[in-house]
């Protein structure tokens, strides 16, 4: 786990001194950098201090350790602050270097099943391991396989950037883990390709942020390769960039969701069905447990983390499998906890979860003067703006575990958007018949689906309504091979978009009556959206659209490695291994949704009202329940999804108020050059109190995170030149 900094040079241009890679950028010097770069053989240039400064903004990735290797020809720089996760020794540091040390990587993340895969390498190639890090296997693979191939053996989360310097092979290989769990942006500066975790380690490099208010104002940062600044792009999730002289730079993809023919019959039983998920889960746990440090869970008062802290306790105390580098039975939990009053508090559950589980938990408590103190560094982190607090409290969650000595949790991310959790999902379910499955009760019986599924839609338009979402109304659906579900489901995944009216007039003019959901769906290939209209059943196009806008581009994002990362901590994801999400993906949508016309929810908590019938009649996440049905209680087995959201309403003139008002003075929104201050200013006026409104809230909360990267990262202002013509 770490963080880094590369600079590649994409000219033609000879390596006798017309360009490099230092050309244009402020240079100091590095007595250690310098040790370190002879030591590698590299010609001390400034350069190396441009990166040891890059790699000082994101040190919260990477506070054990720093490494720094430029080519010869400076034409390849990469810089590394490294986590201490596996082999703490010396021999782990990065940059790492083959063992004829012309191929050289530097490589954020966990790559697990390590030990099955250092041995083929050792055995069926010969390779020479220089460390017992599982970064290293990035290495050997690609020197075994070659790319893309490689990849293909890679399982767990990571980004990486390697440099194979071999004569008649040079070449860049940049890459990211299969659902974008580990971050990687990329910037041209001139004749140079910066690529980094974090775009804040661009600014030392010459870098200066413009804001993107065509990605902003379109939502195209969240469906798409673009971000909020201009000429800055994420690496897409399962692709890599391959870089060469001789054909720059090229976006591949290695690895894409499939899901299976919904016309094909399910053979298999429900039984082994659920020993199927079962038996890959355990798995997943159980490779992400294996550490030289300890390992900790986030546990909520969900289904997702609990069941993942009730695997790891029957692993330790049954198979004494050791959990990190303890052998113990009990593992530390870190939870999060609301006000009792606000609606959202889960901590009583994640306790009484804890109880019967006999784990060690250690809970924050979130106040409104916390979430006013950390707003500003949560979003600095972050690097985008979102529409709720939640990712504040995620943020200061994470001081705990480094707090008490662990630097590894496990947490329940993914579980929702393999298994149907969401609300957004049940419509796009009740669309068609599970042909899969065609004796269930709503495959034979049309008309209760039929009227569940308009019941559903008005059901989760009020549900949106009272979360200050915006719940589009029906309008016509544009011309798209993608089908009407995945059109209707562009609805869901923009209602938390800010509407035009956070716009200044000239943005507001500038995007005329473009229809958002073109967005969303030009975000998918032809052939991906071919398959959304023929083959793939309608729940299963929405939840691909999901996890390759929502889940990688914000979920993973600011309610996962950045807020996590900010304060030091890896957080592995066992319900994102590949093996298991890839046989998850081919089960019936009727084994994760379940009709059931007396199913007992438990509570409602804040999303639910007793008259969302239609949804409550229906199980989410169905088959998961019933692969952790031995590690979870009966509460928790009966409990109705609940989201982890933030309260909304907050007093007048309390800590939050009082942050937001010093926070978007007149001045300040007007820096910014594409936000109406007037709409800011009725939303303060509307977002406080027992009445307040809640998408006013949301509004200050969106225009708040970018006031805030203006001023942290010096931001200029916007003007129509930001508009991006091309995306």
């Amino acid at each position: 786990m770490c963080g880094f900094s590369a600079c590649i040079l994409l000219s033609k241009a000879s390596i006798n001194g017309h360009i490099s890679c230092t050309d244009g950028v402020k240079t100091a010097g590095s007595k250690e950098i310098e040790r370190d770069l002879e030591a590698n053989g590299a010609e001390v240039k400034g350069l190396a201090a441009d990166l040891q400064a890059s790699l000082h903004l994101i040190t919260h990735r990477g506070p054990d350790d720093t490494g720094i290797w430029i080519s010869p020809n400076e034409r390849v720089g990469l810089a590394h602050c490294r986590l201490s996760i596996n082999d703490l020794s010396s021999a782990g540091r990065q940059p790492l270097h083959g063992s004829d040390n012309r191929i050289h990587a530097v490589v954020n993340g966990e790559i697990y099943d390590y030990d099955r895969l250092r041995h083929e390498c050792e055995t069926l190639h010969n390779y020479l391991f220089q460390s017992d890090s599982d970064s290293e296997l990035v290495l050997a693979l690609y020197s075994i396989y070659g790319a893309p191939d490689f990849l293909t053996y890679l399982r767990g989360e990571f980004a990486f950037v390697l440099y194979d310097g071999r004569h008649g092979a040079q070449r860049v290989i940049a890459a990211r883990d299969r659902y974008g769990i580990k971050p990687l942006v990329y910037t041209r500066l001139g004749p140079k390709l910066l690529v980094a975790s974090e775009a804040k380690a661009f600014l030392p490099l010459g870098w200066k942020p413009r804001w993107d208010v065509r990605a902003i104002a379109d939502a195209g940062w969240m469906f798409d390769d673009r971000t909020l600044f201009r000429g800055v792009r994420k690496l897409l999730p399962g692709h890599y960039l391959d870089i060469t002289e001789q054909d720059g730079v090229r976006q591949v993809k290695y690895w894409d969701a499939e899901y299976e023919d919904k016309s094909k019959p399910e053979t298999r039983t429900i039984d082994e069905m659920v020993s199927g998920v079962r038996e890959r889960l355990v798995e997943s746990v159980r490779l992400r447990l294996r550490a030289d440090v300890p390992v900790g869970i986030y546990l909520s008062g969900g289904i997702d983390s609990s069941a993942i802290a009730g695997i790891v306790t029957e692993l330790a105390r049954k198979e004494k499998v050791k959990i990190g580098n303890e052998e113990a039975t009990r593992v530390t939990c870190f939870s999060v906890a609301f006000p009792e009053t606000s609606g959202y508090d889960e901590s009583r559950i994640a306790e009484r979860t804890a109880a019967w589980l006999g784990v060690k938990t250690i809970k924050k408590t979130i106040t409104e003067e916390t979430l006013a103190q950390d707003f500003a560094d949560a979003v600095f982190h972050c690097e985008h703006h979102h529409f709720d607090l939640n990712f504040v409290a995620k943020f200061t969650l994470s001081t705990l575990p480094r707090e008490h000595g662990v630097k590894v949790v496990l947490t329940g991310e993914g579980a929702d958007e393999h298994f149907a959790g969401y609300p957004y999902f049940p419509a796009e379910f009740l669309r068609e018949a599970d042909e899969a499955l065609p004796d269930s009760t709503l495959s034979q019986n049309s008309d209760l689906r039929g009227e569940m599924f308009k019941a559903v839609e008005r059901e989760m338009k009020a549900i949106w309504r009272r979360a200050g979402a915006t719940a589009y109304e029906d309008k016509p659906a544009f011309p798209s091979i993608a089908g009407v579900g995945a059109t209707a489901m562009s609805d869901n995944l923009l209602a938390w978009h800010p509407t035009a009216t956070l716009f200044a007039p000239w943005l507001q003019t500038r995007q005329g009556d473009y229809d958002l959901r073109r967005t969303v769906i030009g975000s998918h290939t032809s052939d991906v959206q071919a398959r959304m209209r023929s083959r793939w059943h309608p729940l299963h196009t929405a939840m691909y659209m999901w996890n390759k806008n929502s889940l990688a581009n914000v979920l993973l994002s600011c309610l996962g490695d950045r807020t996590e990362m900010a304060h030091s901590v890896e957080a592995r994801t066992p319900f994102l291994d590949h093996h298991l999400t890839e046989y998850v993906n081919r089960l019936p949508p009727s084994v994760k949704l379940r009709y059931g016309a007396e199913t007992e929810n438990g509570e409602l908590g804040p999303t639910w009202t007793e008259s969302s019938m239609a949804l409550q009649s229906l199980t989410e996440k169905w088959i998961l329940r019933q692969a952790v049905r031995p590690y979870i209680t009966d509460e928790l087995y009966n409990r109705k999804k609940h989201p982890f959201l933030a309260p909304t309403r907050w007093t007048q003139d309390g800590p939050l108020h009082r942050m937001f008002k010093t926070l978007l003075t007149p001045q300040a929104v007007e820096q910014l050059g594409f936000v109406n201050c007037t709409t800011i200013q009725e939303a303060m006026d509307s977002a406080w109190g027992e009445k307040a409104d809640a998408k006013s809230f949301r509004l200050l909360v969106y225009c708040g995170a970018w006031v805030t990267l203006s001023q942290r990262m010096g931001v200029a202002k916007a003007d129509a030149s930001d508009w991006e013509t091309t995306v």
